[in-house]
């Protein structure tokens, strides 16, 4: 319901702003709702850095997995753990990071890379984490800010019909307006982030169940090359 209240409520203002020009439309508007709408224009702005930061390090993250497999698969059974290595510092990602480190471990044993892929693997599924919660709290925020601007200016309105001593639709107009503007901007906002967040959360989990994998064919790689010694 508040999805489709929001969406309505965003047609309504695109078709106001086809009228005149959008930005200058929606410079009106921001204007009309008051002083909670600087809040929530900060909140959008630190979310948009943010998620585009996120998105610029997810991009680093993500490799080929299948190619890097077969890659590494290569360097083991022609040169050995050490071209292995090699391969994994030219290579970016999270994949490559936990295979150099249980590439490092190698030469003590099976058993000691399985457990340095595991440690490494949680380092870096953190890693991927990191920055998520800042969004998740700037979806909270927004219309949160927007509720308390739609309180304020319902308060203003009851504030000028007693001062009118009077009930008129002209004096409680501009309250009503500042509420549903501030509602309405902070539910837009929280949106947005959304729409942010759950695409940086598949991702993750993307990333992660492609670490998991690949980690279980480097292990048996490594256990069929020792069994071959």
């Amino acid at each position: 319901m508040q999805i489709t209240a929001v969406l309505g409520s965003f047609s309504y203002v695109l078709a106001q702003a086809d009228s005149g020009g959008a930005l200058t439309y929606l410079q009106d508007k921001f204007n009309q709702g008051g002083v909670f709408m600087w809040p929530i224009l900060i909140v959008l702005i630190l979310g948009l850095a943010f998620s585009f930061a996120k998105l610029w390090s997810l991009s680093r993250s993500s490799v080929n997995t299948k190619k890097f497999i077969v890659d590494v698969k290569d360097k083991l059974s022609k040169g050995g753990v050490s071209e292995a290595m090699k391969l994994c510092e030219n290579t970016r990602g999270s994949i490559a990071s936990v295979f150099h480190a249980g590439l490092l471990r190698a030469d003590e044993g099976v058993e000691a890379a399985e457990k340095a892929i595991m440690t490494y693997g949680a380092i870096e599924m953190s890693f991927l984490e990191k920055g998520l919660i800042w969004i998740s709290l700037f979806i909270s925020v927004a219309p949160m800010l927007g509720f308390t601007g739609t309180v304020m200016g319902m308060i203003g309105a009851f504030d000028d019909i007693a001062a009118a001593n009077q009930m008129s639709p002209a004096i409680v107009a501009s309250g009503i307006s500042e509420a549903l503007l501030t509602t309405l901007f902070g539910l837009v906002v929280a949106i947005i982030l959304q729409f942010f967040y759950n695409y940086f959360v598949s991702k993750v989990d993307k990333i992660v169940g492609d670490m998991e994998e690949s980690s279980i064919e480097l292990i048996d790689t490594l256990y069929d090359l020792k069994k071959a010694k």
